[in-house]
């Protein structure tokens, strides 16, 4: 990674703590069993700047509009896991190696204890580099070639797949494409649940080329920001140069440094239905960005 900062901000995931994640069957989203929900938030001055201090009792949280019981709160920096996906599929050719300069800057604001795992999608998912906290990018990365049709929904899943399996609170899915799908096996709605029932927060950046004003570009950056603002994320539209390099930066530093809230539902019907959560703030004039809800388990 290169830089840091741009404006990306805030982000909540909901977290099933003491969590079992069952195994997958192509028809199956990750399913997870728990009563706890951890809330994970970044907060916001009107000049997009993170603001930390903030104590318990200027938190509320509301689930279907009933406030919840908040069983812990903490503000700590907590380390963060993330999968990156790079688009190497045909419609990328030309923008495989902005992408992967992307990626670089990301890989350069890990901290210590942070992770992150490398895959690129085409007409499949692969893993080019597992989790790790090194700055450095494997050759094979810079090996990557556009080729074949895109899978972005399966590579979606595929990384909540793997986040599942991770030890680390905060979960993110940092995705570099132009947002056409072409041939998954997964809709967009299963991937998206798959994230949520992970923890994952998923960042999107739009690879199209920005000169492109078709409709098909417009619907495929609807999809993205469907990604981005369901799981409390942010989607960037058509960055380059320094804009993306500080989107990147900024990524990095709002992963590190947030709220963890976790409460009980008090609705504990195991009826897998969708369940909206808002997290509200006494505080005047800050802006708290929260992803929208979460699925409740089913029995």
């Amino acid at each position: 990674m290169t830089c840091r900062n741009a404006v990306l901000f805030a982000f909540l995931a909901v977290s099933l703590a003491t969590s079992t994640v069952l195994a997958q069957t192509d028809d199956d989203v990750i399913k997870v069993d728990s009563s706890i929900v951890v809330i994970n938030a970044s907060v916001t001055d009107s000049s997009g700047k993170s603001v930390g201090g903030l104590g318990q009792a200027q938190f509320h949280v509301f689930e279907d509009g009933v406030e919840q019981k908040i069983e812990s709160f903490g503000s700590e920096e907590t380390p963060f896991a993330a999968v990156i996906l790079l688009d190497t599929s045909g419609s990328m050719e030309e923008r495989v190696m902005l992408a992967r300069a992307a990626a670089i800057t990301f890989l350069d604001g890990l901290r210590a204890l942070d992770v992150a795992a490398i895959y690129n999608f085409d007409s499949k998912v692969a893993v080019v580099q597992d989790f790790s906290n090194s700055r450095d990018m494997r050759d094979q990365v810079f090996d990557l070639k556009a080729n074949g049709m895109t899978v972005l929904n399966d590579a979606v899943f595929k990384a909540a797949d793997v986040l599942s399996k991770r030890p680390e609170k905060r979960r993110a899915i940092i995705v570099l494409s132009d947002g056409a799908d072409t041939m998954s096996g997964k809709t967009a709605e299963r991937a998206l649940k798959a994230a949520l029932a992970v923890n994952a927060t998923i960042y999107t950046v739009d690879m199209s080329a920005s000169e492109d004003i078709s409709g098909a570009k417009r619907r495929n950056q609807s999809v993205l920001r469907e990604f981005a603002e369901k799981t409390g994320g942010r989607f960037v539209a058509t960055p380059g140069g320094l804009a993306m390099r500080d989107a990147f930066r900024r990524i990095v530093e709002e992963l590190g440094a947030q709220y963890t809230i976790t409460f009980a539902p008090s609705n504990t019907n195991k009826d897998g239905k969708w369940r909206s959560i808002e997290l509200r703030i006494s505080r005047p004039n800050l802006t708290i960005r929260t992803r929208r809800g979460y699925h409740a388990p089913r029995k």
